[in-house]
């Protein structure tokens, strides 16, 4: 399964010095990868997000980011954004992406048409998660038609409100927030919604100098990619039982993660 996951693209490695980057004065962030219905991984990693808070108190602000995935393939997608709405981690300001997965939920909403593609990549798992059910005497659109309806009826306003007001990305000092990547060559603030959310080779084969530290997930690896221009933190949780958080704070980076993973030799050259 892992193997299928990964596809052999990327393997665990810092590649090169990493930029220069600094996060804002006075402020710590914890930047949460894709999460994919696995609540049991959120709940841990908060455990340890709020213990290391606990044992590194400072003056400043605490930040969690999260790169959005929270819905499909895991098995708790409802549950997920219920204890995203709950403020879990008190005393620290949230900032919620979107990634493409709750794109998809959304688009499915108002658009039948959608409900294939979407179920193929992960979203029958959300649509069980909300009670919906495969009539089993419907084929075809028809089953489709079904399944949206009892989701629009399932689904919470409060749950919809939440995918609706998801950001497309975050900057916070020399860092820039997004679920899938940026489109080389562009500025930042003309960059598609749907390269933000669904891109993948031209900016992971890209070594240009994008102005800031991009930090995303959508594209599983084994272990977080640090690289110069870039940092991927999607590690599969949902098939890997690894789910990881970055921790920046001035200029100094560090990992929390499920498991027993050791990723501190990714930063130990920069």
């Amino acid at each position: 399964m892992l193997h299928r996951l990964f596809g052999g693209r990327s393997k665990p490695a810092a590649l090169g010095a990493a930029r220069r980057a600094v996060a804002p004065e006075g402020c710590r962030l914890y930047v949460i990868g894709d999460v994919h219905g696995r609540l049991d991984l959120l709940t841990a990693l908060h455990a340890r997000i709020a213990a290391d808070r606990q044992a590194r108190p400072h003056e400043g602000e605490d930040k969690i980011v999260y790169l959005g995935d929270y819905i499909d393939r895991g098995p708790y997608s409802r549950e997920v954004i219920d204890y995203l709405l709950s403020d879990p981690l008190p005393g620290c300001a949230a900032v919620h992406l979107m990634g493409n997965h709750e794109e998809a939920m959304l688009r499915f909403l108002d658009d039948v048409e959608v409900g294939p593609a979407w179920v193929g990549f992960g979203g029958e798992a959300t649509l069980l998660s909300y009670g919906v059910r495969r009539a089993p005497n419907m084929i075809g659109r028809r089953r489709f038609e079904d399944m949206r309806l009892q989701l629009v009826e399932k689904a919470p306003q409060r749950h919809v409100a939440f995918l609706r007001g998801l950001r497309p990305s975050f900057e916070a000092g020399d860092y820039l927030f997004v679920h899938a990547g940026i489109r080389p060559g562009i500025a930042i603030a003309d960059q598609k919604p749907q390269d933000l959310l669904w891109i993948r080779g031209a900016f992971l084969s890209s070594d240009a100098d994008h102005g800031k530290v991009v930090v995303h997930g959508h594209t599983p690896t084994e272990a977080p990619q640090v690289l110069p221009n870039r940092i991927g933190i999607d590690t599969g949780a949902f098939a890997s039982g690894v789910l990881t958080c970055l921790v920046l704070e001035g200029g100094d980076r560090r990992f929390l993660s499920t498991g027993a993973a050791d990723w501190s030799g990714l930063l130990a050259a920069q």
